[in-house]
């Protein structure tokens, strides 16, 4: 039947089409289709297409046990008709060859004697046809991996790399991942890695790979300690096989990760991602895989106490944790024994018990990304703090006694601890404390218990009944002011103020008397007000405090005092607006406590001052300051506290360009945040500049990965400049990864929101990002709509250069989406020069050299793709063909149009282009001598030199632009009939 055939053409579109689908089982029944339909056209050669296609779909897809019977199929034809195959198709054939006994090991029901059957048939056919073994012995090491016979799979494994490639080899990225993963089985993880490197740098790629080895590289990396690179390959890897059905086995592999990284919680999203992986019994080896990895994490999972916690699972049922762990290791201990009865040994399920008791190779590994839920342990469930050792005797408690007034009067963080682990000893040997002791220790614990100020009110009762009865009243006083502060913050009541009035006027007394210090006393006062509202008196209060313990500097321990009252005064100095003054209280403030030797508190005001120089601008500082902040404060620094330092040092490293290291900062930004349940908050930010620094940092896809996590808390909870950027980041990330159509998404949504502001350049530049994403996504009319747009913004700004490469931009657009064609492209670059002759006359007029300069090469560039515009758009060339003239009348408006490009640009890159492109014009009009002439001035431009020097307008300068000329006028020589100048003719002068 001839090829012409409507129906028979109809299914080759439709097969070209169903390729192009994304697997799974959709992709399978339109190819069954196509099968049925080719079949009914008559058409042989046509049926072999679709059985080809048949076979590929079922091949990668949950429904690999069908590829057999497409690829019998085409089997018996070949045996039968070979000449009804082509060379593509008989290549094709002997290809999928290859499939046949490794998809059989994977199919327990297949016997082992089939497998080596099909296997030497497979050696048999690849003789025949003059192939290398190469493919053979792979296939041979396959079978005896699989089997676990060490020995036959070294000797095939070294019979395949020695044998030669050739058409039949599989690519070199798949051949790498398979000899990796044997090293990998053979404990040398470091080898494996060096295999997998070209494929990881991207030397060899397939449509599945990097996937594999992504995957498969997670543990060996971590075994190793090469802790980024894991997380790097998880974020970048798990992306790339999330909508492939057929990567079962690569999924799996991140969920094993996730599980033994201390990433439960995001491996139980990857579960609930593919409920289907549960069911899909078309791969029985990948189905035992993800059975195994959902058996690992849930036994991760009630080993932390989560045993009832609700789970992703086979659909139909709702699973827990302990329940689900029956399920997979009775599952997948099912198909193993299905391995094993076929294969005559326990290598499978000896394989698959090891992975189910593998135990966490870190404790955590931070991955940057936001989990919907966090796996908290349930109090019964959570470790008891490690209790010091039991004392021998009595003396042992006056040990860590001393120990703890040690550290009271350094004023370390530590010193409560200290006194808890002394109380803990005495109560454990019945060792009874005095007064004094008992005072401190339950002072302490009232300190430690302030983040629920309720429970610390009793706690500072007592110490301040303890130290009545032993004589200090002073600290009896100032646990009572204490106790009262804490009341205060718990109950914002007027009797609760009321209380705390009485109790720092009692304190006061006391003071006055001689019966308490200085720094108990301007201690009290601070606690006032702190807990007061804020009111014009507070200015002056703060004054008259900081005076009061300048003059008392000399007693003991009035330095942090000092500190703690100009702290409190920079932080209402920058309530006011005055950020300026209050950057200079913070340093003086964290200076001051580093003069007392108690450098950890300096930490607070180091933090205040870097957060403060960040909204100013002042990265320097921000980034000083946080550095400090988290050195000084090491010990004391609570999760969130430790979140927002490493947040504020990584923005702060990012605006100066340390991307790096500003990654390793958020990221542990983000880490912190979700340990001190503020994800939503603080990690939102941090997963933004992490998301920012990966992007800038060339790392596309971990970028995406984590901007796509931070995007719903950020709209949630921040305002919309954040929510501007992420969306923008993410969009530039997807367009890097070639999604334009989902990059167009993100801009247009930022945009969405820019168009509100005052300010309207970030509106304008994402309507461009937008229409260059939608042009490349091929949604041409969108395209225009978002070019439009863009050229009103950039107007109505009265910002000619961005305003002329969109016209610019929309007049190619127009020439290709086969709408406006040729008339539109040339009114809108028409409209492009004029906006660059205009404001090219203004800002001659008015002096402005730079601004000029800028405009004439976007003038002189505007003419130049004029002319590249009309000649590309004409269908044919000068010549005998060229019966009505319209192509020469083309090609020499498109040259005039270089001519005015070269005179208006100035020396330089450009120009040289230019000069070049009305050379080959000159050629193609058949004026060899006129071209030529052209070609050797570009020759004698750049003979000898470097290239240099941007003019500003589309290229810049680049050492490699001056070969570039060279060849290029060398190659209008040629093709002009004169034989290129060489370098001795060059400096001969002959060029």
């Amino acid at each position: 039947m001839s090829t012409q055939d409507p129906a028979a053409e109809t299914v080759r579109r439709a097969l070209h089409h169903n390729r192009e689908e994304p697997e799974g089982r959709a992709r399978n029944a339109g190819a069954e289709r196509l099968v049925a339909e080719a079949e009914a056209t008559g058409d042989t050669p046509l049926l072999v297409d679709a059985l080809f296609n048949l076979a590929g779909a079922y091949a990668y897809s949950s429904e690999r046990d069908k590829f057999f019977v497409p690829f019998a199929r085409l089997l018996r034809m070949w045996d039968e008709r070979p000449g009804e195959f082509d060379g593509a198709n008989t290549h094709h054939l002997h290809w999928i060859f290859k499939w046949v006994a490794g998809g059989m090991l994977d199919q327990p029901d297949v016997p082992l004697a089939s497998i080596e059957k099909w296997q030497r048939e497979m050696g048999h056919r690849y003789r025949l046809a003059g192939h290398s073994e190469r493919a053979v012995h792979q296939g041979e090491f396959r079978i005896a991996r699989h089997l676990g016979d060490t020995a036959r799979a070294e000797a095939a494994h070294a019979a395949w790399l020695a044998a030669d490639r050739d058409a039949m080899a599989d690519c070199h990225a798949c051949e790498l991942h398979g000899q990796g993963s044997w090293q990998v089985d053979r404990g040398r993880d470091e080898e494996a890695l060096r295999t997998w490197e070209p494929v990881l740098a991207g030397q060899y790629t397939c449509a599945h790979e990097p996937h594999n080895v992504l995957a498969s590289s997670l543990l060996p990396l971590v075994r190793l300690g090469r802790l980024d690179e894991a997380r790097a390959h998880h974020l970048r890897g798990y992306r790339l096989v999330r909508p492939m059905e057929s990567m079962r086995g690569a999924v799996s592999r991140h969920v094993e990760f996730c599980a033994l990284t201390g990433n439960e919680a995001r491996a139980l999203e990857i579960l609930a991602e593919h409920p289907a992986y549960f069911t899909d019994t078309g791969d029985p080896d990948t189905l035992m895989d993800h059975l195994a990895v959902s058996g690992l994490l849930m036994r991760r999972l009630v080993a932390l106490g989560h045993g009832d916690r609700s789970v992703p699972g086979p659909a139909g049922t709702d699973w827990t944790a302990r329940a689900l762990l029956a399920h997979a290791e009775r599952e997948a201990a099912a198909v193993s024994a299905r391995f094993d009865a076929r294969n005559g040994n326990d290598a499978v399920s000896r394989r698959l018990r090891e992975r189910l008791a593998a135990g966490p190779l870190v404790e955590r590994l931070p991955l940057g990304v936001r989990t919907r839920q966090r796996l908290i342990a349930p109090a019964a469930a959570q470790p008891a703090p490690a209790a010091a050792a039991v004392p021998a005797d009595r003396a042992d408690v006056g040990a860590l006694l001393a120990e703890a007034r040690a550290l009271s009067d350094a004023q370390h963080p530590d010193a409560g601890a200290a006194w808890a682990a002394a109380g803990r000893a005495a109560e454990r040997t019945g060792t009874a404390l005095g007064e004094p002791d008992r005072a401190e220790i339950a002072d302490h614990a009232g300190i430690a218990a302030f983040t629920d100020p309720r429970t610390a009110v009793p706690l500072f009762d007592t110490a301040a009944g303890l130290y009545e009865a032993a004589g200090k009243p002073g600290e009896a006083a100032a646990c009572r002011v204490r106790a009262a502060w804490a009341a205060a913050l718990a109950e914002r009541t007027g009797r609760a103020s009321a209380a705390l009035d009485a109790a720092v006027g009692a304190l006061r007394e006391l003071h006055d008397a001689g019966r308490a210090t200085a720094r108990q006393l301007t201690g009290a006062w601070l606690a006032r007000l702190e807990v007061s509202p804020p009111g014009a008196g507070d200015e002056a209060e703060l004054l008259r405090i900081i005076a009061f313990a300048e003059e008392h500097r000399d007693e003991e321990r009035m330095a942090g005092r000092i500190a703690d009252a100009i702290t409190l005064h920079a932080r209402h100095t920058a309530a006011r607006g005055d950020v300026a003054a209050s950057a200079g209280l913070f340093a003086r403030a964290a200076r001051l406590h580093h003069e007392a030797g108690t450098p950890w508190y300096a930490a607070e005001p180091e933090a205040l001052l870097a957060d403060l120089s960040l909204q100013r601008d002042d990265h320097a500082t921000a980034e000083e300051s946080a550095r400090a902040a988290l050195e000084h404060g090491a010990t004391a620094l609570g999760p969130v506290h430790r979140a927002h330092l490493h947040t504020v040092l990584a923005a702060a490293l990012a605006a100066r360009g340390a991307d790096a290291e500003a990654a390793d900062h958020a990221l542990e930004g983000a880490h912190w945040a979700d340990e001190g349940d503020m994800s939503q908050e603080l990690g939102a930010w941090a997963r933004l500049v992490l998301g920012g620094a990966l992007l800038r940092e060339g790392r596309a896809a971990e970028s995406a990965t984590v901007l796509e996590t931070a995007l719903p808390d950020l709209v949630r909870a921040h305002h919309d400049g954040r929510v501007v950027q992420a969306r923008w980041w993410l969009g530039e990330a997807l367009r890097d990864l070639d999604e334009p159509r989902a990059a167009a998404e993100q801009f247009l949504l930022a945009a969405e929101i820019a168009q509100d502001w005052e300010e309207q350049q970030d509106h304008a530049v994402l309507a461009n990002l937008a229409a260059d994403s939608l042009e490349r996504a091929g949604l041409a009319g969108e395209a225009a709509q978002a070019y439009s747009r863009a050229g009103e913004l950039w107007r109505a700004m009265e910002r000619p250069v961005p305003l002329v490469r969109t016209l610019r931009a929309r007049a190619w657009l127009s020439l290709h989406d086969g709408r406006g064609g040729l008339a539109e492209g040339r009114a809108a670059m028409a409209e492009a020069a004029a906006v660059a002759e205009e404001a090219l006359a203004a800002a001659t007029a008015a002096g402005d050299g730079a601004a000029a300069a800028h405009l004439r090469a976007e003038l002189a560039g505007t003419h130049r793709q004029t002319g590249e515009l009309i000649v590309r758009s004409c269908p044919g060339e000068p010549g005998e063909d060229d019966t009505d003239g319209s192509a020469r009348a083309a090609y020499e408006e498109g040259l005039a149009c270089a001519e005015r490009a070269i005179t208006i640009f100035g020396p330089g890159p450009a120009r040289s282009a230019a000069q070049l492109m009305a050379a080959w014009l000159e050629a193609d009009l058949g004026r060899h001598a006129a071209a030529a002439e052209r070609a050797r001035a570009v020759i004698a431009q750049y003979h000898g030199q470097d290239e240099g020097g941007d003019e500003g307008g589309d290229e810049g300068g680049d050492a490699g632009v001056a070969a570039q000329r060279l060849a290029e006028a060398r190659s209008v020589l040629e093709y002009a009939g004169e034989r290129p100048a060489g370098p001795e003719r060059a400096e001969a002068g002959e060029a």
